[in-house]
């Protein structure tokens, strides 16, 4: 396995764990990097760094983020993003893969890139379920600023550390499921 199969690898899985928090912030970093070419994508996702892929995701971006500060919303949110988190996850896996046989990446993409998205998702919706069951919801914008920021700086560090990226995102992991665990205590 040489070097930057190992770095396309991280990175997509570090791409994918931050679609675990927010579905569209990943895939914005990335069409960002794709247009100004801060990484290489597979070349049939070439249009990702298209000015309209930017614009559509923007825009996307920008509407998820804001939706889950809404108090209802966001645990109606909760139950639609798993499965579209791992869709995600997979994807963004497959981006950043590159000519490698096709086999191996969608099989490392499905259980390595949408496992991962679709486990933080998971999480994250405990979370704002534990939140909500737990303060009514009044704290429920405190955990969207939180996974919003989560998404935002993993998804930075992923385009210019991979490595430094998935230290975060095993951070943030094992940090999410010791403050579920002590919220279920109380």
């Amino acid at each position: 396995m040489n070097f930057e199969l190992i770095v396309s690898i991280v990175l997509g899985f570090s791409l994918a764990a931050a679609a675990g928090f927010r579905i569209f912030i990943p895939l914005l970093v990335m069409s960002l990097s794709a247009h100004y070419g801060w990484f290489p994508v597979d070349e049939n996702w070439q249009w990702v760094g298209s000015s309209a892929a930017l614009w559509l995701l923007g825009i996307a971006a920008v509407i998820e983020t804001f939706a889950y500060f809404i108090p209802w919303l966001d645990n109606l949110l909760d139950t639609v993003s798993v499965p579209l988190a791992g869709i995600a996850g997979t994807l963004l896996m497959v981006a950043t893969m590159g000519d490698v046989n096709p086999a191996f990446t969608w099989a490392l993409a499905i259980v390595a890139g949408g496992g991962a998205a679709a486990a933080i998702s998971g999480t994250t919706g405990a979370t704002r379920l534990t939140s909500t069951a737990t303060t009514g919801g009044i704290a429920n914008p405190v955990v969207a600023t939180a996974e919003a920021g989560a998404a935002t700086t993993i998804s930075v560090a992923s385009v210019f550390s991979p490595f430094i990226a998935l230290i975060v995102v095993l951070i943030l992991v094992v940090g999410i499921w010791r403050f579920i665990k002590k919220l279920r205590r109380s």
